[in-house]
């Protein structure tokens, strides 16, 4: 059975007319099991969309083809799946589009005719990935029973056949209730259109350079859906009377807001989404603007708690007291510190990704140098390897960079989809 537990970080202590309380809040999982639970065949779905477009014909089209039935592979017995292949339409492979059912549940002749459809697949027509969403949700919505449900979504180019905004409105549309880990193939696709859908799916965005690593990353992907023995778990924050919850940001692994999804449970309390869960640890930085107390006060600024199907399962307290004491107001917490530079770090990235792409390379060298200083302070030397193939560093610590000419689009777009991956803080 899964077990959470919950563990607070901060600085308790406000100087005089202080208000605004931070805290990460570390929430791990153990015991998770599969996906599923024991023996619980048929509350667990997959759906695999694959790109079949024009673009994708020769080795795209063929290296997807293998990665969804490697894919297949990994899909534990008992769980509705089904194919949907994707152009400026959306089609059924599987079942197939004569079948009477929308899904059918994993069994060892379900699989091979399933490999067997996605042999099938051929490319042609154009891109318009808000139809291969909505038909996802219909799918999804066949097997009600079915709580916990998952999709990987790949695609190589821009969602250009339909109108500007569909692709926005089908995944307001269908959000919550999937999850989708969302992938681009080789470089003509953008970065922006998959993040908005991963972001709102409460699922990852990811680049895949060529298309012989497909197959691995789809693997992993499966595998790790597989694991996630925990359907769906909301984190709820509790604020006193009075108090204004600033954000709730998930910062680690990744950098994810969750501000603007929070569903009021009462008058003091709101819950925000995390989705599915196996073994594993994450970290939330929560802000909460108190109203200010007497030197010597104390109060309960948050209660931050996980709930699975209703049922609280672990709990940590913020806390907040009034000090004159310098040395103890003045006192940055590392882990608030940490991933205030990591979410900013993500932020910045983005930013000057952005203003390089428009043309604007005075903002793109304040920004990327920006997002040098904070790689280094915050550890995260992957991101500066990244960093390294966009921009000549002059000093990490100053920031002090020049843009690079000739840059590879792969590595502009391999910083971009990793720029929201966080280093843990070290204890």
């Amino acid at each position: 059975m899964a077990e959470f537990t919950a563990e607070v970080f901060q600085n308790e202590f406000l100087s005089e007319g202080g208000t605004d309380v931070h805290a990460i809040v570390t929430v791990t999982c153990t015991g998770a099991g599969t996906a599923g639970g024991a023996g619980a065949g048929g509350g667990v779905a997959e759906i695999i969309m694959v790109d079949t477009s024009g673009s994708m014909s020769g080795r795209n089209i063929e290296s997807a083809k293998h990665a969804a039935q490697v894919a297949v592979d990994q899909i534990l017995d008992g769980t509705w799946f089904a194919i949907i292949g994707g152009s400026h339409v959306a089609n059924r492979a599987f079942p197939y589009p004569n079948a009477r059912v929308s899904m059918v549940q994993m069994e060892p002749g379900a699989r091979d005719e399933a490999k067997r459809a996605i042999s099938m697949m051929t490319p042609g027509g154009g891109t318009a990935m808000s139809t291969w969403l909505r038909l996802a949700a219909q799918l999804f919505d066949s097997v009600p029973q079915a709580t916990q449900r998952h999709a990987i979504l790949l695609t190589d180019g821009k969602n250009e056949s339909e109108a500007r905004g569909m692709l926005t409105k089908a995944v307001r549309d269908v959000t919550g209730q999937f999850q989708c880990d969302a992938r681009g193939v080789g470089s003509r696709w953008q970065v922006d259109e998959l993040r908005e859908i991963s972001t709102a799916l409460l699922g990852s965005v990811g680049l895949i350079a060529d298309p012989s690593e497909i197959a691995a990353d789809f693997e992993a992907l499966m595998r790790a859906s597989m694991a996630r023995g925990v359907a769906s778990a909301d984190l709820r924050v509790w604020a006193p009377q009075g108090a204004q919850v600033l954000f709730v940001r998930q910062v680690a692994p990744t950098v994810e807001d969750l501000t603007n999804r929070r569903v009021e449970v009462n008058a003091l309390s709101g819950a925000y989404p995390t989705g599915s869960w196996g073994d594993e640890s994450r970290d939330y930085h929560v802000a909460v603007r108190v109203g200010s107390k007497p030197v010597g006060s104390e109060q309960l600024a948050a209660r931050v708690q996980l709930a699975v199907g209703g049922e609280v399962v672990s709990s940590g307290l913020v806390k907040a007291k009034w000090s004159d004491d310098e040395t103890l107001t003045t006192r940055i917490n590392p882990e608030v510190a940490h991933y205030t530079g990591q979410a900013e770090l993500a932020a910045v990235i983005q930013e000057g990704l952005a203003a390089k792409a428009s043309g604007d390379e005075a903002t793109a060298t304040v920004k990327l140098g920006r997002a040098v200083q904070l790689a280094q302070q915050t550890g995260n030397d992957e991101a500066t390897s990244r960093l390294r193939k966009v921009v000549d560093i002059d000093s990490e610590e100053q920031g002090t960079v020049r843009l690079k000419r000739n840059t590879s689009t792969l590595d502009e777009m391999a910083l971009d989809t990793a720029s929201t991956k966080t280093t843990r803080v070290r204890r």
